[in-house]
């Protein structure tokens, strides 16, 4: 489809059909992304939420982790949503042993910060980048920015100060979870990205 973004959703473990829904109504050409030669072929990729030390071993068996870490170095757009948001991180705290991420985002994320499934929960959220409502997000399992390096800049906070959305140049992450919720926005600004990029 000319004129439209090909974006791929890293599909080895979490919430892929959720994101391709959304990516799909806002008018990109979305696809699952397993393989390099599929990552070869998108113009930007969404990493789920999900299991983030599973999706670190999937990728790794996969042969993913090398070739998303030097899209991430090139430039490639993307984003990360609550696992999604671990795996691009610098660094973290709280992994199991031996759990690695893809890195570039500038940022110490904490995993599963807020506990186990029973403390999921929702709020309203003011994103410094979006005029507008504020956004209702969904936390799951969720994990919280607890640095934010030079390089990135948050642009979402709870109420009491814990950051959780964070932006570094072509990548864009989140702790919760819009694809979910029905929120639009990030996924905008995630395909004005693309667009600019390509």
């Amino acid at each position: 489809m000319p004129g439209h973004p090909r974006v791929g959703v890293l599909a080895l473990q979490g919430d892929v059909r959720e994101h391709l829904a959304m990516l799909a109504r806002l008018g990109a050409d979305a696809s699952t992304v397993r393989r390099p030669e599929e990552l070869a072929r998108v113009d930007g990729l969404v990493l789920p939420g999900g299991e983030s030390s599973a999706i670190d071993k999937l990728a790794r068996a996969f042969g993913m982790q090398h070739p998303i870490r030097t899209a991430i170095a090139d430039g490639l757009p993307m984003y990360g949503t609550c696992a999604g948001l671990i795996l691009l991180a610098d660094r973290i705290t709280g992994g199991i042993e031996g759990q690695e991420t893809f890195g570039g985002l500038d940022v110490v994320v904490a995993r599963n910060a807020f506990g186990g499934q029973t403390e999921s929960f929702e709020t309203e959220l003011d994103i410094t980048v979006f005029d507008g409502d504020p956004v209702h997000a969904a936390f799951i399992r969720a994990p919280i920015v607890v640095s934010v390096g030079e390089r990135a800049r948050a642009i979402g906070s709870l109420p009491d100060g814990r950051v959780v959305a964070v932006e570094q140049d072509n990548l864009l992450g989140t702790a919760f979870h819009p694809e979910v919720s029905g929120e639009a926005r990030f996924h905008e600004r995630f395909l004005a990205k693309v667009r600019e990029r390509r």
